[in-house]
């Protein structure tokens, strides 16, 4: 059987040729190849050099086919995403053609016109939502995809279960981990430093305001210090525009801020088997891989209450923000802080057990059996 996935997808080209994508999204796409004997993946090619964290397909059975990199911020771009419709409707068309099953990954701005059109032809197919399927605040266009695609009947994968959830919008856990990863993260948390020798927190995810990186700081600055004595030291995984103003931001603060730039997955891995608990104050997600990542790593979530997060980060696993002030992440910054050797323990082992199912073969026999 054929695949053929259309996304937007960020794949770059090496200096040597090699075509490389987004990290997390190939994994995936590698791991769809238990259950189908060839890939056609339609997606964005960009300029420039490839981040630390793009990967290359671990197969041949596997292959890339460029589409424009569209799409941003700007009203041009909106108006070019547009203006490409053609061509992208025609390299859709005619890689499903040649496959027999399609997947689409939303949400994105190319979704307008290509989820309508997948919905009038017969093949076999389903759809992957992976943003905040209550989004309330979501754009326009996001909106009209979520839209099309509760009206509409083939199967649609997303984060969470929701009372009003129609009978064709399945709930999927979002798959990052192979059965290796789980192994080294059963072992990385065993030997791990003790909690009560000094805190390890870290950050992973793009550097901006709508993100949290803004709370999480001011957040720092704010604990009191006789809690703060008990932080050994934070790490900063990802950039963003702003990067230097916050690095000069925490310049001088008593405690170490180490901000990594793009890492690998590999380095990245290293970050969260070495560290307590992951910090993720986000406006908006669907439910971010990174949070599952670090908690097969027993490192503790504090996340935003948005979305489906609060579905899997429960009392026993982690901590919740209900809104997004600083003195609210202070008070969860605080608590863990003050957590005893058994508490953590106890949270760390539960991370470990919950995230079991955010296994790429576990996402694997979820497809074979309610989509295949």
């Amino acid at each position: 059987m054929t695949l053929t996935i259309i996304s937007h997808t960020e794949h770059y080209k090496t200096a040597n040729g090699q075509i490389v994508g987004f990290g997390p999204t190939v994994m995936e796409i590698n791991s769809l190849l238990n259950l189908f004997d060839r890939i056609v993946h339609v997606a964005m090619l960009h300029d420039g050099t490839p981040p630390a964290h793009a990967m290359a397909y671990q197969d041949e059975r596997i292959e890339f086919r460029r589409m424009p990199a569209i799409g941003g911020p700007k009203m041009t771009d909106k108006l070019r995403v547009l203006w490409q419709a053609p061509m992208v409707l025609s390299q859709v068309k005619k890689a499903v053609a040649e496959s027999d099953w399609f997947q689409f990954r939303s949400p994105t701005g190319i979704g307008v016109y290509v989820i309508p059109y997948l919905m009038c032809i017969q093949k076999s197919g389903w759809f992957k939502y992976a943003g905040n399927w209550k989004q309330e605040a979501a754009p326009w266009s996001y909106r009209f995809q979520r839209w099309l695609l509760i009206h509409q009947k083939r199967k649609v994968t997303i984060n969470g279960h929701w009372p009003d959830q129609p009978n064709q919008c399945l709930t999927f856990e979002n798959p990052c981990l192979t059965e290796t990863e789980l192994e080294k993260g059963v072992s990385a948390f065993q030997t791990k430093k003790p909690i009560a020798e000094g805190v390890v927190l870290c950050f992973v995810g793009r550097l901006e305001e709508a993100k949290g990186m803004d709370v999480f700081l001011n957040a720092l600055k704010e604990l009191p210090h006789s809690l703060l004595k008990q932080l050994d030291q934070v790490h900063v995984v990802g950039t963003g525009p702003e990067i230097a103003r916050y690095q000069n931001f925490m310049a001088g603060f008593s405690k170490p801020v180490l901000f990594h730039g793009l890492l690998s997955r590999v380095d990245v891995h290293k970050i969260y088997a070495k560290s307590h608990g992951i910090v993720l104050p986000t406006q908006s997600e669907g439910f971010p891989k990174v949070i599952s990542e670090a908690m097969a790593y027993g490192c503790v979530p504090m996340v935003s209450s948005v979305s489906a997060i609060g579905q899997y980060v429960t009392v026993d696993k982690g901590f919740l923000l209900d809104d997004l002030k600083i003195e609210t992440l202070v008070k969860i910054l605080s608590s863990f802080l003050d957590l005893t050797t058994e508490t953590y323990q106890n949270m760390g082992k539960q991370c470990l057990d919950g995230v079991k199912k955010f296994s790429y073969a576990s996402y694997g026999e979820h497809l074979k059996e309610v989509i295949l």
